[in-house]
């Protein structure tokens, strides 16, 4: 083995802890740098690490120590940090979305030169998705048909104590959560062609409900409640629901129909889960032994999956930029009343190989 890929951390919110758990101990990787608008708290998760440093944000993207820059700060500062990096040389992982709108997401994609983008979800890469996208190709439902992909809660100010930015431009439930369900949908059916969507506002403010805010209103400046059709190249049709506007829902996250059967398919926002197929009307749901994907994984695979393989394929930036699209579109259908043609096509990666946790966190 070489030497550890240097990783330099810019924003240290509630779910870098997470992304910490899976690089912070691994052999592969070395946590060299942190940045933060809270310059204490970059200080606190640096001293954590031996020899990382908590740096501004250009001194980080600056720091030629610094292999990949893993950008958690905010959607509305994405783009942002992606560029600064990018011109430093930097390879780049973000989380989702890719920016906050088309124009910066396209701007990321053209400055990326020989830099690698990667982009969240890299739930994509666990067991869950990859061992229906495994079961899709092998014809376990035949040819598939269509999908149903459903998201709804009752809006993330009940529990987040600075929910401000999932209600401005770049959040909303399409962009927060409609990534995990449509980079699923790609990784399964393949590319989006077109799209028509419809959606909603039927609140003007929200009121948080936790923290030291508990009570403050604050102003909603995004559809709340999104649906929309997805016409995919191979032929499938998708339709998605995402909302902010529902307490509860007995769907399942997403299901798969295909011409001799129905593939159901676990929480996309987690690594792993139960694949479930019925074959047959009124039949007994059958599980689906994992048979692809990294085992018990967690948000950072898809920057070891790239320092393993060299390719970072199943998070590369030009599937986050079409499933950019595809949201951006979803809202121009809905405020203009008309189909869209998307502009990006991707192709589909192939299967991830089962990777037993034992491997992947000691390679």
């Amino acid at each position: 083995m070489g030497e550890p890929h240097a990783i330099g951390i810019i924003g240290l919110g509630v779910i870098s802890a997470q992304y910490l758990e899976t690089l912070g101990s691994h052999p592969a990787v070395r946590i060299a740098a942190t940045a933060d608008l809270d310059s204490e708290r970059a200080r606190a998760v640096a001293d954590r690490y031996p020899g990382c440093r908590a740096l501004s944000v250009d001194e980080l993207v600056g720091d030629s120590a610094v292999q990949t820059v893993l950008n958690l700060t905010i959607p509305s500062a994405h783009a942002d940090v992606a560029l600064r990096a990018l011109a430093a040389g930097r390879d780049v992982f973000g989380e989702k979305p890719l920016a906050a709108t088309w124009e910066d997401a396209t701007a990321v994609m053209a400055r990326a030169g020989d830099s690698w983008v990667g982009c969240a979800p890299d739930t994509v890469l666990g067991t869950g998705v990859q061992t229906a996208r495994a079961a899709v190709d092998a014809g376990a439902i035949g040819r598939p048909l269509s999908a149903v992909a459903t998201w709804v809660s009752s809006g993330h100010e009940a529990w987040h104590p600075n929910p401000d930015f999932y209600y401005r431009e770049g959040g909303g439930p399409l962009l927060d959560m409609g990534p995990y369900y449509l980079t699923t949908l790609f990784h399964l059916l393949g590319p989006v062609a077109r799209v028509t969507g419809a959606s909603s506002r039927p609140r003007s403010t929200r009121t948080i409900a936790s923290g030291p805010r508990a009570g403050e209103e604050i102003p909603v400046e995004i559809d709340t409640h999104v649906t929309g059709i997805l016409e995919h190249v191979g032929g499938a049709v998708s339709t998605v629901t995402f909302s902010f506007d529902a307490i509860t829902t007995q769907a399942a996250p997403i299901e798969v129909h295909g011409e001799s059967g129905t593939l159901v398919v676990p929480d996309p926002n987690l690594f792993e889960g139960v694949v479930h197929v019925r074959r047959e009307r009124g039949g007994d749901a059958e599980p689906v032994a994992d048979r692809a994907g990294y085992e018990n994984a967690g948000r950072g695979i898809g920057i070891l999956d790239r320092i393993a393989t060299g390719s970072g394929a199943p998070t590369d930036g030009a599937i986050a930029l079409h499933v950019l699209e595809v949201m951006t579109a979803l809202g121009t259908s809905a405020r203009d009343g008309v189909r869209v043609e998307l502009t990006t096509r991707p192709d589909r990666p192939s299967v991830v190989p089962f990777t037993p946790e034992s491997v992947w966190r000691s390679a």
